[in-house]
């Protein structure tokens, strides 16, 4: 059985800069709805936080690789989970950004996504129970009825139950509106549930009283379709306390990662006695509804790739610095030289800056995300509504990229730290090897990253006439106009100048084949485009901060401890601006070839086997 040890690793200097120097999270606290909080108590949660994650989370990270177990119908989770969500929810870290009104700390978005990435980067799988949860709870405080919102809202953000969404069948898989699960009216505002759900993460646990299922089901008379779906409240366990509400579970599945989260088959109602009332009192809102819970979702997944891969790299860069092996190139012919750090070999290095710059490009992708969450809730409450309107469509532009590209990279970057181990990563000794593991169902659940491309071009760049995309690339713009003469980014500013022509003109592009009835292309090069788009919108928030880091770095003296970081944040922005950011036009000049390949080769010509 493996031994309790925290491999996870977090580098604090980084979330500060970008919270306090980049993104200047102090200027909305102790203001509007974040009154309660200060940057002295940001840096003391931060610290709090990434303390409680390395000592009881990570020592559980590869003990919950052993897997849950299922027995008598009963699924167990593995040892010391149980006493980790209650640390959890006794700490309060699960209800960081949840309203007081509930038990919660009122705090800003960005906070709520810090804590998860350090909860999230300690203890992937054990993470996942108390993120859907926090997340059924918002969607009943959102969408629910007054009862609804007094009865469950304050047991599921305070861990007394659990919760899950519950969307997937086994016919339909990404296709939800192929769904079958029915819910029969009884006359009396609640429903007869029956039908089965499958991929359901916590579909069922030891940690909670009661688990709250979010169903999406179909009504006999509603339309086909997504919809004809309405979303149902289904405790496993009756709420009045009489016993089984008639969910069971059918098995759970033996994964490749994450295997302290329970991925369940769920059947509701084999004997006819499942009931489940709607969310809010309107049928056919199931989709629209769940949306709410997919978005957070979709954000929560990213910070899932984000801390793995971090914690990845971060272990990598240790082992390079400590493992000797091979002589300098400079003394290459000498069979006597030292041996070396292979951090001092070049291809080592590449790999480290590679890792580096994405890790540092995707936080910072993800905090501008929240920020921009926190700015609309601030606008909303003071009564502006341009500013509202402004930060929200920034929002929906950025989910998708952060989701997608967030845990594409992950597996990646994963994959980049055991090469950097060599023999020794791609083995259990070392903890990258679960790193990639977990990793690669990022990519995958919450909507297949494909989903999120065709998301990406089919619905939100045109939103609002195209004003959304318009508003980005237009801060784009201000930043290399304020940047072009920048002696310190000159070059990256010029690369990015070259990028957002590319992505804007590849943009136009899907317009016009929309009108040119070659809609058939756009789901062919959706995932090149987002791949282009995150690479833009990366390269500028990289290139950004490094205008700041080499400002600061300037007042400082040799010697200085925050010296080496900021001209370690204006390399990693300089290496991305030269190594990945000129493949954004590559990539608009292949899609401009409009190649039909793919498109036209037979089926039988795949192979002839």
């Amino acid at each position: 059985m493996a031994q309790p040890i925290n491999r996870y690793k977090a580098d604090l200097r980084d979330y500060k800069f970008l919270l306090f120097e980049q993104f200047r999270i102090q200027d909305i606290l102790g203001t509007g709805p974040f009154e309660d909080w200060d940057q002295d108590s940001v840096e003391m949660l931060m610290g709090e936080v990434y303390k409680w994650a390395t000592e009881v989370l990570g020592p559980l990270h590869q003990v919950g690789d052993q897997g849950c177990k299922l027995s008598d119908g009963k699924v167990t989770t593995p040892p010391g989970f149980r006493d980790a969500w209650k640390a959890l929810y006794d700490a309060g870290w699960a209800g960081l950004a949840v309203t007081s009104e509930y038990g919660g700390q009122d705090g800003p978005a960005t906070l709520h996504t810090m804590a998860e990435e350090f909860l999230s980067g300690a203890n992937t799988a054990f993470t996942m129970y108390p993120m859907l949860t926090l997340g059924v709870g918002e969607v009943i405080a959102t969408h629910g009825t007054d009862e609804q919102k007094a009865t469950l809202c304050g047991k599921l953000f305070d861990g007394t139950y659990g919760g899950t969404m519950c969307l997937t069948e086994p016919h339909a898989g990404s296709d939800v509106g192929a769904n079958t699960t029915k819910a029969t009216r009884l006359g009396d505002g609640r429903y007869k549930i029956s039908g089965t759900k499958i991929y359901i993460t916590g579909g069922d646990h030891d940690l909670s009283e009661n688990i709250i299922h979010l169903v999406l089901a179909r009504t006999p008379d509603a339309p086909a379709g997504t919809r004809g779906l309405s979303l149902f409240i289904v405790p496993r366990d009756r709420l009045d306390g009489s016993g089984s509400n008639d969910v069971s579970v059918g098995g759970i599945e033996h994964k490749m990662g994450i295997n302290g989260s329970a991925t369940c088959v769920l059947n509701f109602g084999e004997n006819d006695d499942c009931i489940g009332e709607l969310v809010g009192s309107e049928e056919q809102q199931g989709i629209r509804q769940m949306f709410h819970l997919m978005n957070l979702a979709r954000i929560g997944v990213g910070i899932q790739g984000l801390a793995v891969a971090s914690s990845a790299y971060l272990n990598a860069l240790d082992y390079a610095k400590d493992r000797k092996q091979g002589s300098d190139i400079a003394h290459r012919k000498d069979s006597n030289a030292p041996r070396v750090p292979i951090i001092k070999h070049a291809d080592v290095r590449r790999m480290l800056i590679d890792m580096k710059s994405k890790v540092e490009g995707i936080r910072a992708l993800a905090m501008k995300l929240t920020m921009h969450n926190d700015h609309a809730r601030i606008a909303r409450d003071g009564g502006d509504e341009k500013a509202a309107l402004y930060h929200e469509g920034q929002v929906d532009l950025l989910v998708p990229l952060l989701k997608a590209y967030a845990t594409d990279q992950a597996f990646l970057i994963c994959s980049t730290a055991i090469q950097v181990y060599g023999g020794a990563g791609y083995l259990k000794d070392w903890p990258v090897e679960q790193y990639c593991r977990d990793s690669k169902i990022f990519s995958i659940y919450e909507g297949t990253n494909h989903i999120q491309a065709l998301d990406l071009v089919g619905r939100k760049l045109g939103q609002k006439g195209g004003m959304n995309y318009q508003a980005f690339a237009k801060d784009v713009h201000t930043f290399i106009a304020a940047n072009k003469d920048n002696e310190a980014i000159r070059d990256g500013v010029a690369s990015l100048s070259s990028a957002i022509e590319a992505l804007t003109g590849t943009a136009m592009r899907f317009w016009g084949w929309l009108k040119d009835h070659k809609v058939d292309m756009v789901p062919l090069v959706a995932n090149r485009f987002l791949e282009m788009m995150s690479e833009t919108t990366i390269g500028w928030l990289l290139l950004e901060g490094a205008a700041i880091a080499d400002k600061a770095a300037a007042d400082l003296a040799d010697g200085h401890p925050d010296k080496a970081f900021y001209q370690g944040r204006v390399y990693s922005a300089m290496f991305y601006a030269v190594d990945v950011l000129p493949g954004v036009a590559h990539k608009a000049s292949l899609i401009a070839k409009e190649a039909r390949e793919v498109l036209e080769i037979p089926e039988a010509a795949f192979a002839t086997v």
